[in-house]
């Protein structure tokens, strides 16, 4: 099917050159002169070799056909993640690589969409955003409410991310999973 390339995201699957290449990551680059490209990062499927390519964000690429199941996270042990089946209750175990770097975001009970090749899973895509405790917090610096200014902050899953100063340990906040950045404190 196809889509543009700005459309891609990681978790997708990329048909290019007649091989299959999962996306582990991409980033929009807005250069000075010119038009904005979009750069994926993926992985072949069958080989494991790796993908750069550059794109025009309206250029249309190919993504490929997959079997999309709902499921839920059951487990991590290890590198290796148990999700199971909601309509047939079996369970599916999917190692870290092809999950990517959106595996840190997994919480028990999370519903996901797998998507499979051929009986193969080859990417989870997971929520959009997800709701964390903040466990640990640097103390405000005074003088700095001048302008916009961040500080670090640990969550429980152990993720550091920049928040607003207003933001204390113990605070529940929402998180982007795409790009691992605050975005609001949970209204819960």
């Amino acid at each position: 099917m196809k889509v543009n390339a700005n459309q891609m995201r990681a978790g997708h699957v990329l048909e290019h050159n007649g091989k299959l290449y999962v996306i582990q990551k991409t980033q929009i680059v807005q250069p000075g002169k010119g038009g904005a490209f979009i750069v994926l990062e993926g992985k072949d499927i069958r080989t494991g070799n790796r993908l750069s390519e550059r794109f025009r964000t309206q250029e249309t690429v190919e993504r490929a056909r997959l079997d999309q199941h709902d499921m839920t996270f059951l487990f991590s042990e290890g590198d290796a993640f148990t999700f199971m089946d909601k309509e047939s209750f079996e369970q599916v175990t999917i190692p870290r690589e092809v999950i990517g770097d959106q595996a840190v975001f997994l919480q028990d009970g999370m519903e996901v969409t797998v998507e499979s090749h051929e009986g193969a899973p080859l990417g989870v895509e997971i929520p959009g955003k997800v709701t964390l405790l903040i466990t640990e917090a640097d103390p405000v610096v005074k003088g700095q409410t001048a302008s916009s200014s961040y500080k670090p902050a640990k969550l429980e899953n152990g993720v550091s991310i920049l928040v607003p100063p207003h933001i204390e340990a113990g605070t529940r906040v929402v998180v982007d999973t795409q790009s691992g950045e605050y975005v609001e404190r949970a209204k819960d």
